[in-house]
């Protein structure tokens, strides 16, 4: 069955019953449900649904069809390919920071077995670990509606109320000339502050994002200990961060 096939019958399914799991749909479709995720990437892309983890809903039923839940499904498996390497970094007994990016979301199923603590921002994250042997502590602040995360002042002094092991830190942009950059003011500052809290500050960022400068320029590559990304960089570029001085591995 090729793809146009597959998108009618998944489209179909929705309009039917509003959702539809992973597992369900590979069913109905006779494929693996590696195919079928990919297929909800791509519908998803072009607004046709909204990924859900497991699965995905009609956009009707999503507040807004391009949200956090559906920026998660963007270049889901190279995320999921980092997060694979973040899980490795991770001990039990940990207190983790994890911020409110896509790729940090995409962690939580790998670590619900864990007996550690996550101090976060994100909306999505405490939800993901709910019912886990997970500890979560959650921060404070101006809920932004868009991002399902506290930002503002009030979150980051809860930040900079406790020390972590490890910060597993999402971030829009960054390059070599330049570091890290961001979408958003607030964003930056609380990247910032769980880094300055951690023993050590890892960044989870799909090599998209590599090379790339946004809006707000906010901190030096050296502020971070080290970059995890996935295995669709170039050697060219690969050699070229490390030959910087960056600590970035993709295996």
């Amino acid at each position: 069955m090729n793809f146009q096939m597959r998108k009618q019958i998944i489209l179909q399914t929705l309009e039917q019953k509003d959702s539809a799991d992973v597992k369900e749909l590979a069913g109905l479709l006779h494929t693996s449900e590696i195919t079928v995720r990919r297929d909800l990437a791509l519908l998803a892309e072009k607004g046709l649904l909204v990924r859900t983890h497991g699965g995905a809903v009609r956009p009707g039923l999503a507040k807004d069809p391009v949200s956090f839940i559906n920026k998660a499904a963007v270049n889901q498996a190279q995320k999921e390919y980092i997060c694979q390497l973040a899980l490795r970094e991770i001990n039990e007994g940990d207190t983790i920071f994890m911020d409110c990016g896509s790729t940090t979301f995409l962690l939580c199923p790998l670590i619900r077995h864990l007996s550690i603590r996550v101090v976060t921002n994100s909306l999505p994250v405490v939800n993901a670990l709910l019912d886990c042997d997970v500890t979560i502590n959650m921060a404070g602040g101006e809920i932004d509606s868009k991002r399902q995360a506290a930002h503002g002042l009030m979150a980051v002094e809860h930040i900079h109320r406790y020390k972590a092991d490890l910060a597993l830190l999402g971030v829009d942009g960054i390059s070599l000339a330049n570091g890290l950059s961001a979408n958003s003011e607030t964003e930056a500052e609380m990247t910032v502050a769980m880094a300055a809290n951690a023993r050590r500050a890892i960044l989870l960022c799909d090599s998209s994002k590599l090379e790339k400068d946004k809006y707000f320029r906010f901190a030096p590559l050296s502020q971070f200990d080290s970059i995890l990304t996935d295995q669709k960089i170039t050697p060219a570029l690969l050699a070229l961060y490390r030959q910087a001085g960056v600590n970035i591995y993709n295996v």
